[in-house]
């Protein structure tokens, strides 16, 4: 089994798989991965909307469920007219309730459309959570690769900084040019070059997993963790049957109860409601009073909703379009990212069996031959650039490898299970 920790909980009650090599005990300045992923939960103004979703939908759900309310109405009839009805005195005074009652089930299927749209905006929100934690991982990994890297290029500063002494010995015994020495000076400052370059990658990442986590700019001194551990991921065929539990295809059967729902109204609302009255009438002439009782039928001749059923049958014919849209996407993504992440490992196998340790074998020989006054300081230059290099794209390499991890994870919503591959 893959090196495996919880990263953070999802709210679905997953963990999200983090190799445990990228994660190590926090010092003052120095960010982890756990610590990154748990700002990043907190500060998501994505995350913070998907919750005021879930919130909105909660409301349209309660409101789904109200009752209509009743009807109060005061008429007055016969009255402030001519002769006998001049005034009041023969006026006719009702004071009338009235309930409206929903039939055929209207109420249910409102409820129902409601519970299914809280449903939808819940999905969404843990849809979100991943993807906020996948991208934040990302981010992360990014400031450590570019650590790593501009670490390597310090080091061949500093073997080409050691190279001095022994060229000026070598220029003094007459064994060597003194334009050798400019030489290397030119190739220290080419690495510099590449380091300065390297430090701007590095801030730009710096400040994207600041930004993540919600602060305008970094307050970290670095991130702490390591990428020389990898793995052997399962087959793509596991990873696309993974993908189908991912929260953004889940929530297309919510949605699809929501239109079915909806259509079910359309189909409901041209049948009747019934409003009941019942009223108290007083007559000022002869002072008596009595009952009035009204029971009213629409009659739905002309406006039988027939355009909001068909715009409701075709939403909810789309909805399967529209899942499987979403679900080739998700799949071509995923695809990226497996191939990233399967291309990464043969590089690295090529790297680590054969260029690595060939490069730092032939640069030792030549160094110490140089010494010797068996190579020139060229060769010397030569060797060490072609370490750094295939150094450079093992970070590489590692870097892309761990972000395809992270984003296929943050696909599948589930820990992704690796065959574990340490360095050689």
């Amino acid at each position: 089994m893959f090196c495996r920790r919880t990263a953070a909980r999802m709210a679905c009650a997953m963990a999200f798989l983090i190799s445990p090599s990228l994660v190590l005990t926090s010092h003052a300045q120095t960010l982890t991965m756990r610590t990154a992923l748990t700002r990043a939960l907190a500060a998501s103004p994505r995350l913070t909307a998907a919750e005021r979703d879930v919130g909105i939908a909660t409301g349209q759900r309660i409101q789904a469920g109200a009752l209509l309310n009743p009807e109060l109405s005061y008429e007055q009839d016969n009255s402030f007219g001519s002769g006998i009805y001049r005034g009041t005195k023969s006026a006719e005074t009702t004071l009338q309730i009235s309930q409206a009652f929903e039939l055929f089930g209207k109420r249910e299927a409102r409820i129902a459309a409601g519970a299914a749209g809280l449903e939808v905006a819940a999905i969404q929100r843990k849809a979100i959570r991943l993807e906020v934690l996948s991208e934040t991982a990302i981010a992360f990994l990014s400031v450590l690769g570019a650590q790593r890297r501009i670490q390597i290029l310090d080091e061949q500063i500093a073997a080409i900084d050691r190279l001095t002494p022994l060229l000026r010995r070598r220029v003094e015994a007459g064994a060597s040019s003194p334009a050798e020495t400019g030489r290397a000076e030119v190739a220290s400052a080419l690495v510099k070059a590449d380091r300065e370059r390297l430090k701007a990658t590095l801030a730009s990442a710096r400040r994207e997993l600041a930004v993540l986590m919600g602060d305008p700019a970094a307050k970290f001194a670095e991130v702490s963790g390591r990428l020389d551990t990898t793995g052997r991921p399962p087959s793509f065929k596991s990873v696309v049957a993974a993908i189908d539990a991912n929260p953004q295809l889940v929530r297309w059967t919510a949605v699809y109860a929501q239109r079915n729902a909806e259509l079910l109204l359309a189909r409901l609302k041209p049948y009747p409601d019934v409003r009941v009255a019942a009223g108290w009438r007083h007559f000022n002439e002869t002072n008596d009073d009595a009952v009035r009782l009204t029971v009213s039928v629409p009659i739905p001749v002309f406006d039988q909703n027939q355009g909001n059923i068909l715009s409701a049958q075709e939403s909810l014919a789309k909805t399967r379009a529209e899942r499987d849209t979403n679900r080739n996407t998700l799949i071509v993504v995923a695809g990226r990212a497996y191939d990233s992440l399967e291309g990464s490992l043969r590089e690295l196998a090529v790297l680590r069996e054969t260029a690595i340790p060939k490069a730092t074998e032939a640069t030792d020989a030549i160094s110490q031959g140089y010494g010797q006054g068996r190579f020139t300081l060229l060769e010397v230059l030569d060797a060490q650039a072609s370490v750094t290099r295939a150094r450079l794209r093992e970070q590489e390499a590692l870097q892309n490898f761990h972000a395809g991890v992270a984003t296929i994870e943050g696909l599948v919503g589930n820990p992704f299970t690796l065959a574990r591959e340490s360095a050689r």
